[in-house]
């Protein structure tokens, strides 16, 4: 059985771009079925029309009296970021967000804006950390992530994730197609094989990842059934 991680070299991709034949152009004789085929998130948004430049945003009021709030390291520390937020999900429930979290600052509980903002809101990129010439982008969150997954997974016959990983140990798989487990493929991106800076490989295929699976479920039960002997 073959294991690896393959990370795969595309062309600058933009908004011109069917992400899924992107996918499928790419990883031809190279995924089959049990493999995964992963996608970052950053050039799904990209081929959605999902990223801006910050003077395409036409910024309101409200964005500009809000992003002076935020912390100056966050995701919406621009009025355009912030605006894009507000475009995302409605002004009512940013202005009850920003309300919530100032209240829960004094009370020193962190992250109440995004719980109650919601999703869509903490996967906006501002200014994004993405190679040129998106460096300049805020980039949102994908539309229908697990829509496009399932559409990559009928057009190549492999199973499919969006993930969002970074240099840090961090991994969020934003969609996946029918039957495969978030939670699992995060783990398996923690190292981020595609890299974030100009390595260009946003499409990693995994090979025989289903088999991996199994191998370390069956790790985990010797694990307790070792536990299990040396307690009794």
């Amino acid at each position: 059985m073959t294991y690896g991680k393959i990370p795969i070299r595309t062309h600058i991709i933009t908004k011109d771009d069917n992400i899924v034949d992107v996918v499928s152009k790419y990883t031809r004789n190279i995924a089959e079925e049990g493999d995964l085929i992963a996608i970052a998130e950053s050039v799904v948004v990209i081929t959605q029309g999902r990223a801006y430049l910050p003077e395409e945003i036409k910024v309101g009021l409200l964005a500009r009296i809000l992003c002076r709030f935020t912390g100056r390291n966050g995701s919406l520390t621009s009025p355009q970021a912030m605006q894009c937020a507000i475009n995302e999900v409605g002004w009512l429930r940013i202005l009850v967000a920003s309300l919530i979290s100032a209240i829960g600052k004094i009370f020193k509980k962190k992250g109440l804006f995004f719980k109650i903002a919601g999703r869509k809101v903490a996967l906006i990129d501002d200014v994004a950390g993405t190679m040129a010439p998106y460096h300049r982008y805020i980039v949102l969150g994908p539309a229908d992530p697990d829509l496009v997954c399932n559409e990559i997974k009928e057009k190549t016959g492999v199973d499919a994730v969006i993930i969002d990983a970074n240099d840090l140990h961090c991994a969020d798989c934003i969609g996946a197609s029918k039957g495969v487990s978030k939670s699992y493929v995060e783990k398996l991106f923690l190292d981020n094989p595609s890299g974030n800076s100009e390595q260009q490989t946003p499409i990693v295929v995994i090979k025989s990842y289903k088999e991996q699976k199994l191998e370390s479920l069956n790790d985990v039960r010797s694990e307790k059934e070792l536990h299990e002997i040396l307690q009794n």
